[in-house]
């Protein structure tokens, strides 16, 4: 081999050397990258969770910003149960509990408009939480319900079905419960501290497990404030947006 041929393959082999060097810099370059794109991800991820209010751990509650889903089956116009009387403001919102183990939410319903053949006694509710966390809505929100006694006035219903005679709900029935009552609070602007009791009105035991387990209701006034302030987030959003 003369020195031309040794120096022309020194040359090629120095050259290779320089391509791999160089792509092995490049893949580098491309895994730096890679991993930080990830590492943003993960933070970004993670502030939308604290924002949004989701995974609540004190309350075990997965909050929801949208409108709940409400099967309207409002009542006919009648003296006994949907007295067709407006609502001058909404002050606050009454939780109640159905009080008949096993009932569904449309047994409820159908119920208070049964009310206006069979004249048996005036009674009737806004809305309607199944053990399911269905939501059947009775009575417009314009408009009285007979539920809550001197409170009918300026509040709005909510009953609750639940499965035994302790009055505890459901995680559907509350989940839903919690959904329903933190939309209509940002709807009416009022706050979790407007929400209250039967109880609270008359001293009748209902909701009953709520009266029994103060600490159970004080519970569910805290994921209640909480649902509102996501519905405000995703309010703010939704304009921001537009």
């Amino acid at each position: 081999m003369n020195k031309k041929t040794y120096g022309r393959k020194n040359v090629h082999e120095k050259t290779r050397n320089r391509g791999k060097s160089r792509r092995a810099r490049q893949q580098a370059v491309y895994i730096r990258a890679g991993v930080g794109i990830l590492l943003i991800l993960t933070v970004a991820l993670g502030l939308y969770s604290c924002i949004s209010g989701t995974g609540r751990a004190s309350g075990m509650i997965d909050t929801d910003a949208s409108q709940p889903e409400i099967d309207v089956q409002l009542l006919d116009v009648n003296p006994y149960s949907r007295p067709g009387t407006e609502i001058e403001k909404i002050n606050g919102i009454v939780v109640h509990y159905t009080a008949n183990p096993g009932s569904t939410a449309q047994n409820n319903r159908d119920y208070f408009e049964g009310l206006k053949d069979s004249h048996e006694t005036k009674v009737s509710s806004h809305f309607v939480v199944g053990i399911d966390g269905e939501i059947v809505q009775c009575i417009p929100s314009s408009e009285i319900a007979y539920a809550s006694n001197s409170r009918n006035s300026d509040t709005l219903s909510i009953e609750c079905c639940h499965l035994d005679e302790t009055g505890a709900f459901t995680d559907a029935t509350y989940t839903s419960l919690v959904r329903l009552t933190g939309w209509l609070c940002y709807r009416f602007n009022i706050t979790s501290e407007d929400v209250i009791r039967h109880y609270d009105v008359t001293g009748k035991i209902c909701p009953k497990y709520y009266v029994d387990h103060p600490e159970a209701w004080e519970q569910f006034k805290e994921d209640v404030e909480e649902q509102i302030k996501v519905v405000e987030q995703e309010v703010l959003a939704a304009g921001e947006e537009s």
